[in-house]
């Protein structure tokens, strides 16, 4: 089991989450975050941190970004596990559910 960041993420990428992460496992695409779900310790300590309610416990996300779950998993497909985002950085793409949606503009 693991934590799903949705779409409320995509164009925003608050980053909140990054910093209460004990295990360093939120890595950032072009357009928005990805829990790394074998990384992932269950902790929860990103979810109240978001400013947008855009992560959830995997049984828990809305069925409307069901799909954001393997989003996040197939992210990491070519990547595998890292082994943290602070040292890896930025990763350049996004998963193409993502990359599909049109821009959402931030206030």
């Amino acid at each position: 089991m693991t934590y799903v960041i949705a779409q409320p993420c995509v164009d925003l990428k608050d980053k909140g989450c990054i910093d209460e992460c004990p295990v360093d496992c939120i890595y950032e695409g072009d357009r928005m975050l990805y829990i790394q779900p074998d990384e992932c310790v269950d902790c929860g300590a990103c979810e109240p941190v978001c400013p947008v309610e855009a992560i959830f416990y995997e049984d828990d996300v809305p069925q409307q970004w069901a799909d954001f779950y393997e989003a996040n998993v197939n992210f990491f497909d070519q990547i595998g596990s890292p082994g943290g985002a602070a040292i890896t950085g930025p990763i350049a793409g996004d998963h193409p559910i993502v990359a599909a949606l049109p821009l959402q503009v931030t206030e």
